[in-house]
């Protein structure tokens, strides 16, 4: 399942969701919605409001919600659907 990230270099809760991210080897794909215009396009056509912004299948998680994280990865490595469509937190 692929993880799309929209964050700012500066941003403490984008890091901390990285290095989360990678202690669970989980493959991400990160945007910088400050340094490219095409990041931060995408992110606004997402309702972003902050960052972080993650994207994993159909869901769009608004912040590092852990919880819901845990539960969209555990689905996927299970090969069980997730809850569809977008929730916004």
């Amino acid at each position: 399942m692929r993880i799309t990230l929209y964050t700012r270099a500066n941003c403490s809760h984008c890091r901390q969701l990285k290095q989360w991210l990678k202690a669970r080897g989980q493959a991400f794909a990160e945007f910088d919605v400050q340094k490219s215009r095409r990041a931060a396009k995408a992110f606004a056509q997402l309702g972003g409001r902050g960052v972080p912004l993650v994207v994993i299948g159909d869901e769009v998680i608004h912040g590092f919600d852990q919880t819901r994280l845990r539960r969209l990865l555990k689905a996927s490595s299970t090969g069980n659907p997730a809850r569809h469509g977008t929730r916004r937190t």
